[in-house]
């Protein structure tokens, strides 16, 4: 599959990214001229019942969204044997990738981007999901400071009644280990509380560059984040102010109980507060870095 090639009624024209299972394309619709994201199983992908049902799965619960901050998916086709999702086009920039040039460079959006996220990520939850895989890689964000909640691959229904009540989670644990809750670890049943987690991750690394715990294997790292006490963020970024330094710490709580009950309630404990001692220089732009093509999920 090259540029210019099409796809159904879609041109291709530009690879914007090679993931582990899909690549992203910049394609035109041929008739309307108007711009779309394609996200196509890769080639080596295609009969994999479980990746096809991935993007299936990411379809079906993407319909229920109406919100600024989550990214439109407007169908889902199968042209040439080939499955695929139509999406709006927005930038081809996560927050991970705007990191690397240091959380110094995005400080001036800082507070705008966790707003417009825990309020996508808040519409996800009251929709009844649980995204299951918040991190840096998942929020696109523009040049602007714009974001999009990205990738619903894994999300899961939230639990109720007897599922709930007799501890039925889902079949197998997936997620990012970087920033999966311990509930998510264990394998229990999900609420909005676990994306409150991994979103208090999101906010120690957006602020510090830093994710909040580091191992030497996988298994050390998920231990961490069953038992290791909460690291401090002002030790990897001393501008933050005391009481969102408190904010992400309690987000990342072990127990579920003691995070904050929803995202909105989050969101409004955060508009409280400063979110730097030290306003930061304001900038008109985000000077994001160039997209290598073949730059994979570090999973």
């Amino acid at each position: 599959m090259k540029a210019r090639d099409f796809l159904g009624p879609y041109r291709l024209a530009r690879l914007i990214r090679i993931g582990n299972s899909c690549s992203v394309w910049e394609a035109i619709k041929s008739g309307d001229d108007q711009r779309y994201a394609l996200k196509v199983l890769r080639t080596d992908q295609i009969g994999n019942k479980d990746e096809e049902g991935f993007l299936k799965h990411e379809f079906d619960v993407s319909r229920g969204f109406k919100h600024p901050g989550v990214i439109k998916i407007y169908e889902l086709r199968n042209d040439a044997s080939v499955p695929y999702l139509v999406l709006e086009l927005f930038s081809e920039h996560n927050m991970k990738q705007a990191l690397r040039q240091g959380p110094e460079k995005l400080a001036f959006y800082a507070k705008g981007i966790i707003e417009q996220t825990a309020e996508a990520l808040y519409h996800v939850n009251s929709t009844g999901w649980v995204h299951c895989d918040i991190k840096p890689d998942n929020i696109l964000v523009s040049r602007t400071g714009e974001v999009k909640l990205i990738d619903f691959t894994i999300a899961q229904k939230m639990k109720k009644g007897l599922a709930k009540l007799f501890n039925f989670g889902s079949k197998n644990v997936r997620g990012t280990r970087s920033y999966m809750s311990p509930e998510q670890i264990r394998n229990k049943p999900l609420d909005q509380r676990a994306d409150v987690y991994s979103f208090g991750c999101v906010m120690f690394e957006l602020l510090s560059g830093k994710v909040p715990f580091t191992a030497s294997s996988p298994n050390e790292l998920l231990e961490k984040h069953l038992r290791a006490p909460i690291p401090s963020i002002q030790v990897h970024n001393a501008n933050v102010s005391d009481e969102v330094s408190m904010l992400i710490r309690a987000c990342m709580a072990k127990k579920p109980e003691d995070r904050p009950e929803t995202m909105w309630e989050l969101v409004r404990q955060f508009r409280t507060h400063r979110l730097f001692k030290k306003a930061p220089k304001k900038i008109d732009h985000l000077d994001l870095p160039e997209v290598a093509v073949n730059e994979e999920d570090d999973g």
